[in-house]
């Protein structure tokens, strides 16, 4: 793909990101950077934002029919063994990019609760999946995906995330991302993040 058409698509997402928050009345500010696809290389950029920044990961269980996003302080190395204890889901395996396109709208590196608002809408008003969503997917809210949040993360002032794409980086006050997870409507678990 030309480096141009990468750009737009970029700005495209980041754009529905942004126009989401505004109608929703959800105030950020965003900061744009090189493409950073790991912790490492966005921790140059970062340390002139003053924020919490996460980690994100997208996972699968065994059989493949349920997704979890697990965020957490970013500096935590995490235990996949203790975390698959500590979410009581089986075991867990990373999801491919297809899982990550299907279901959060995002490409990997650029993991995000951002992408979150690809999460809504799979119904229709009786209930019933809509066409190319599939039930065996759906939690009984109607989400394809649980949140599990670091607990350590309730005491942030403010966190940031990638706006679904690693060219940027959004800061929102805690208050304010607690009201975009109500918007959301999915089910979301504070859990203590066990470090390696």
């Amino acid at each position: 793909m030309p480096a141009e058409q990468k750009i737009i698509m970029a700005n495209e997402k980041i754009d529905k990101v942004h126009k989401f928050l505004e109608s929703q009345g959800i105030r950020f500010k965003t900061h744009y950077h090189p493409p950073l696809p790991t912790i490492e290389m966005a921790m140059e950029y970062w340390k002139e934002i003053d924020s919490t920044h996460c980690k994100n990961l997208f996972f699968r269980n065994h059989k493949g029919n349920r997704h979890y996003l697990v965020v957490f302080e970013c500096h935590k190395e995490l235990s996949i063994h203790a975390l698959e204890k500590s979410l009581k889901q089986g075991k867990l395996s990373f999801a491919s990019q297809e899982r990550m396109e299907r279901c959060l709208g995002l490409l990997p590196g650029s993991v995000s609760p951002f992408g979150l608002i690809n999460d809504m809408g799979l119904t229709a008003t009786d209930g019933t999946p809509k066409e190319g969503v599939a039930a065996k997917e759906l939690f009984e809210n109607g989400h394809r995906v649980k949140l599990f949040l670091d607990k350590d993360l309730q005491k942030a002032e403010k966190v940031s995330f990638h706006p679904c794409d690693n060219t940027a980086s959004t800061v929102i006050s805690n208050d304010d991302f607690m009201k975009f997870l109500s918007i959301w409507g999915g089910e979301y678990e504070w859990i203590d993040i066990e470090v390696e």
